[in-house]
Parts: C-alpha cells; structure tokens; sequence
C-alpha cells in the first residue's frame, strides 16, 4: 500500500479513465512490473517517473495490448481489459518512445493514411496542428528533424480527438529548448480539449512543469503516488541530532554525511509529532533521488 495514495477505494467509475490493479510483467527471471498500482483522473495530466529501467516502457506497452501482463487488471475508459481491441485503441491517442513512419509520405499525406483507420478523424483539426507545430505539409517524413518527428507523432494521436493520450517519454532525445517548446504545446493542447494525459519521463523538471499528479516508478514498484503538493509535504531533511529518535512512523530515506538525514512521513505527521527540527523542504529532483535509492534499501 502506498504510504501517500490519494486514491479513495470509493473513486467514482465516471471519474477513473485509467487504473491498474495488481499489475506484474516478467521477462524470464527479470521481474520488470511488481504489483503496480495506480489511477488516472478524467482531465488530469498525470506523470509516470522513472529513472531508465524502472519499467515505464514495460507498463505502457501492457496497456497497449502490446505486451500481455502476467498477472493484474486494466481498466481504460470504464471497460476492464485483458487485451486492448481496435474498437478501444480508436478512443486512445498513443505516442511510443520512437516514431516510425512511411519515410516516403508527406506530413500531410500520412494524415490522410492515418485517418483512414478513425471514424472520428478530424482532418481540420490535423491541419491545424501542422501549422500549429510548424510542420511543413509537403515535406517527406524523411527530411523531418526527431524533434518534429514527435511533434507529427501527437498530431497523428491527437487529430481522432482521444480522452486519453498515452505518450512514452515523447521528449526522449530532443534538445532542452525542443523539450520545453513540445511541453508547452502539449500542456495548452491537452487543457483546451480536455483530453486526459498519461506520460512516461525520467526528467523530474518535465513532471514539474506539466503533471497534476504523478507516479514514482522503481524496480516495477510504485513507490509514491499522489500530487506532487503532497510529495513535497512529505519529504524532508533533517539533523539527525535534533530528532533523535524518530517517531516509528517516520522513514529515513537517505543519509547524507554524518548528520543530515531525507525523511519520509505523512504530511499531518510533519505538524503532529514532537520533533525539536521540522526540517526544511527539499527540490523535487532531490526528493525523487532519495525515493528511488530508498525504495531499496527496504
């Protein structure tokens, strides 16, 4: 169980767009998901952090229908799913981490392929885009730079208009001022249509910027899932000195030196217990580290 879940177990089904339960996946003796829990919103943009490996990937491309799950359910816009069907994907608006296209097609010509496959493609609305991203609508796919490879990509996703929009580390090898640029018009996008974004990053600034809420991935297990508000609230450094010995609700994270410690604790614990040193708040990206090594040391 998650020490810092906001999910209530009596989360209404309209509200729920996507939920795992239970989830494992292994590949021979690698054990890639362990029993991965985790809700996403109607209308929220919601991070999946990782370092490399974490299993990120994995996970997306079990929803996907890619990958078959070991064990564990999915339920995607209220249908509860042991493989996603064509009828589903239509609703789903996917990015994988590397594109692949007809280098031979046009812009606008793999629209016009793409759309084919969609009752509900909005052929203005991919135009639209086109200008939007500056995407030329002539120009062969071959000549595409990877930065407006991605942004093609969520033209193509998001020109069905999907509820939800899966997208795995979309911003995996673009420059920062490409990263920040796709970010920004994935945020205005995403909002104005109220579309629901489920994205994988191992960048802690790009949750920082774009998530409403988010979840902690290592080793396959979810190792925090909340708002990032919470995450802040429950994560500080400490003298150990003056906090000696810590209530039993209190988890260290990490040492640093001989005297500062990163714990871990319920936000209304940090107010309630007798500490003489409430700590001081630490960046998320140091928060995340202390997380993840933590996580293995339990």
């Amino acid at each position: 169980m998650l020490e810092n879940s906001e999910i209530s177990p009596t989360e209404p089904i309209s509200q729920v767009v996507l939920a795992l339960r239970g989830l494992y996946r292994s590949f021979g003796t690698v054990r890639a998901i362990q029993g991965l829990d985790l809700t996403v919103r109607r209308g929220e943009i919601y991070g999946f952090l990782g370092r490399n490996g974490a299993g990120k990937t994995t996970t997306i491309r079990s929803l996907m229908g890619i990958l078959r799950p070991d064990a564990g359910t999915i339920e995607i816009l209220g249908s509860s799913v042991d493989r996603v069907r064509p009828e589903l994907k239509r609703n789903i608006g996917y990015v994988a981490q590397e594109q692949h296209f007809y280098s031979w097609m046009t812009c606008r010509g793999i629209g016009r392929f793409v759309g084919g496959f969609y009752p509900n493609w909005d052929a203005f609305e991919f135009e639209r885009l086109l200008d939007v991203f500056e995407l030329p609508p002539r120009r062969r796919i071959s000549s595409l730079s990877h930065g407006m490879r991605v942004k093609l990509a969520l033209a193509l996703a998001t020109a069905p208009r999907p509820p939800l929009l899966i997208l795995d580390e979309p911003t995996s090898g673009l420059d920062p001022v490409a990263r920040r640029e796709f970010s920004d018009l994935l945020t205005v996008h995403a909002r104005a249509a109220n579309q629901t974004v489920f994205f994988s990053t191992h960048l802690v600034e790009e949750v920082e910027r774009l998530a409403d809420r988010l979840c902690i991935l290592d080793r396959g297990r979810a190792v925090y899932e909340g708002s990032l508000g919470t995450l802040r609230e429950s994560v500080r450094l400490l003298d150990s000195s003056a906090c000696d010995p810590l209530p039993p609700d209190f988890h260290v994270l990490q040492r640093l030196g001989d005297t500062d410690l990163i714990v871990r604790a319920e936000p209304a614990r940090w107010v309630e217990a007798s500490l003489t040193d409430r700590g001081r708040a630490l960046p998320l990206n140091e928060i995340f580290i202390a997380m993840v090594t933590g996580s293995r040391g339990r």
